[in-house]
């Protein structure tokens, strides 16, 4: 078995920004040459996420109303209090998407559906620089 491994970085908002990584992930599985297996995707920190949607305003904005509503950002969080910081909505946020996905390898293309985007999630409370780690195993 082959593992192929491929970072990139992002500049991000913060805010529940979400931003469409397909393309990148698309060109790590291209660059492998491998054909059938697994692709993970993996984000580096404790306040982001990797899920999927339909990356389209309407349920960018969902997610963003649902995570609000599960995990608003002004609230009142133990981990404020403890590090005098005013992120612990995006530790919670990133524990609750979590800051991985794996996608099978299929005939050399990454196996996911029509409407079904990889979309990266930055919860903190402002600006970052990310890194995104791709990695591939199989055939």
């Amino acid at each position: 078995m082959a593992v192929f491994q491929k970072k990139f970085r992002l500049s991000t908002k913060g805010h529940c920004d979400v931003q469409d990584i397909t393309p990148q992930v698309e060109r790590a599985v291209e660059e492998s040459r491998l054909r059938q297996g697994i692709v993970n995707v993996s984000g580096r920190g404790s306040t982001l996420g990797i899920t999927t949607l339909e990356f389209e305003p309407g349920c960018v904005a969902d997610l963003r109303r649902a995570l609000e509503k599960i995990a608003p950002e002004n609230s009142d969080y133990a981990h404020n209090a403890r590090w005098g910081d005013h992120n612990g909505f995006a530790h919670l946020r990133s524990a609750l998407i979590g800051t991985s996905k794996s996608f099978p390898l299929v005939e050399g293309r990454l196996g996911i559906g029509t409407w079904q985007q990889i979309v990266f999630c930055d919860f903190d409370d402002g600006p970052r620089e990310r890194e995104v780690t791709v990695t591939i195993a199989g055939e």
